[in-house]
């Protein structure tokens, strides 16, 4: 049985960032993950250890946030690269990357990008 975990609206503060502004003031940036894994075991036995502890997959995706980045791409990927090695029942994630009120010099909420990789 695959199913997916989804945690929704992560927010960090950090300092990723291409100029030297957003690297030195940080700023607040959002995540959304969708993880797709196979729930036969947890839903069989019903105990943490058969499926993915999401209280773990926060604190690695936490480690991963505090790790400056100039680019939001790279930030992501990190975070699927770790989460993929420290779960490897995992069938495919889906990471979305926001960073709040951007330097544009313009009225914008946000700038994203999404990554989704699939494992065999």
């Amino acid at each position: 049985m695959i199913g997916k975990i989804v945690l929704n609206d992560i927010r960090f503060y950090a300092f990723h960032g291409v100029s030297s502004q957003e690297t030195k003031v940080g700023n607040y940036f959002i995540i959304n993950l969708i993880i797709e894994a196979s729930f036969d075991d947890a839903v069989a036995n019903d105990k943490l250890e058969c499926t993915i502890n999401y209280a773990e997959v926060y604190e690695y995706v936490k480690k991963e946030m505090e790790i400056p980045s100039k680019l939001l791409e790279h930030a992501a990927g990190r975070i699927l690269n770790t989460l993929k090695k420290k779960f490897p029942q995992i069938k495919g994630i889906e990471i979305s990357l926001s960073k709040q009120n951007p330097p544009l010099g313009g009225d914008i909420k946000s700038a994203s990008i999404i990554l989704k990789e699939t494992y065999n």
